[in-house]
C-alpha cells in the first residue's frame, strides 16, 4: 500500500501545480500593457477680482485595445515667474475606454495667477474589458456649432445621442478647441444627466478665452460616461445597442416574392 500511495501523491502534486499554472496563464500582466498617453494639454487663466481660475484640458490616448484605464489622477501645479509653487490640485479622471482617445477638463482656483502650469498623470489601474471593444459604442454628436462671444469666450453647442438601450446616468461632455494646425488651444467640460435610450439631448459649453489669443479653427467634442472606473460604460454595453432602423416598412409588399428566382446567362 505504501508503494502505491507515494506515486499517487507525486501525481497529485504535479497535477495541482499544472492546474495552478494554467489558471494563471490567461491573466495578462501590466508589463504587456502600453502606458496611458497625455497627447495634448492646454490651459486658460480667467481673473475675477482677487480670484484666478485656471481651466485646463488634457487629451488622453489609451493604446490598449482590451483594457480600460481606471482610477487615473491628474495633478496640476502652477508656478509664478520665480518658480515658486502657487497652486496644486489633484483631479480624478474619467475611465478611458479601450483603444480610445478622450479628453478631460477641470477648473482650479488660486489667489495668485501662475506664470507656468504643469500637468502630470499618475499611472492608471488597468482592467480588462468585460466585452469586445466594439460593444462600447461612441456617443454620436451632431449640429455642432462654435460661436465667439463678446468677452472673448466661446460657446460650443450641439446634440448628443445615447446609442444604448439603457438610460445613461451622468455623461461628461468635453469640448476641445483646435487651431489651424490641429493643436489644442483650450477646452472645457460639462455634464448631461439621464439621456434615454436612442434619444438626443442638447448641450452647451462656454469655453474660456483661449491662451495666446489664437482663434480656434475647429472644435472636437468627446462624450464619456462619468466615473473613474469602467462600471458605468460596461453597464450600458451590457444592455446592448439601440437598432439603427426601428420603423416598420411603409410600402406595400411585392405581389410575388422573387427572391428564389434564378437568373439565366445563356
Amino acid at each position: 500500500m505504501i508503494r502505491v500511495a507515494r506515486p499517487l501523491a507525486v501525481v497529485a502534486v504535479a497535477a495541482g501545480s499544472l492546474l495552478a499554472g494554467c489558471s494563471a496563464e490567461p491573466e495578462r500582466t501590466t508589463e504587456a500593457l502600453r502606458p496611458l498617453a497625455a497627447r495634448e494639454q492646454a490651459y486658460a487663466i480667467v481673473s475675477a477680482g482677487k480670484e484666478h481660475r485656471v481651466t485646463w484640458t488634457l487629451v488622453l490616448a489609451n493604446p490598449n485595445r482590451w483594457h480600460f484605464a481606471e482610477n487615473v489622477v491628474a495633478t496640476l501645479v502652477g508656478r509664478d515667474a520665480q518658480g515658486r509653487e502657487v497652486v496644486r490640485s489633484r483631479h480624478p479622471v474619467d475611465a478611458v475606454p479601450p483603444g480610445r482617445t478622450t479628453a478631460f477638463s477641470a477648473t482650479t482656483s488660486t489667489t495668485t495667477p501662475p506664470a507656468k502650469v504643469e500637468i502630470s498623470l499618475e499611472s492608471p489601474q488597468w482592467r480588462k474589458a468585460a466585452r469586445i471593444p466594439s460593444a462600447f459604442k461612441r456617443f454620436p454628436v451632431a449640429d455642432l456649432n462654435t460661436v465667439k462671444l463678446r468677452d472673448g469666450q466661446y460657446l460650443v453647442s450641439g446634440n448628443l445621442r445615447n446609442p444604448f438601450r439603457k438610460e445613461t446616468a451622468t455623461l461628461t461632455v468635453t469640448a476641445v478647441l483646435r487651431d489651424r494646425n490641429g493643436r489644442t488651444t483650450g477646452g472645457r467640460a460639462d455634464f448631461v444627466e439621464k439621456v434615454g435610450p436612442g434619444t438626443w439631448r442638447r448641450f452647451a459649453i462656454t469655453v474660456p478665452k483661449v491662451t495666446g489669443g489664437v482663434d480656434p479653427e475647429r472644435t472636437e467634442v468627446f462624450v464619456t460616461p462619468w466615473g473613474s472606473t469602467a462600471g458605468p460604460y460596461e453597464e450600458l454595453a451590457r444592455a446592448g445597442a439601440v437598432p439603427l432602423h426601428t420603423d416598420r416598412p411603409r410600402t406595400a409588399p411585392f405581389p410575388k416574392e422573387r427572391g428564389g428566382e434564378a437568373a439565366s446567362f445563356e
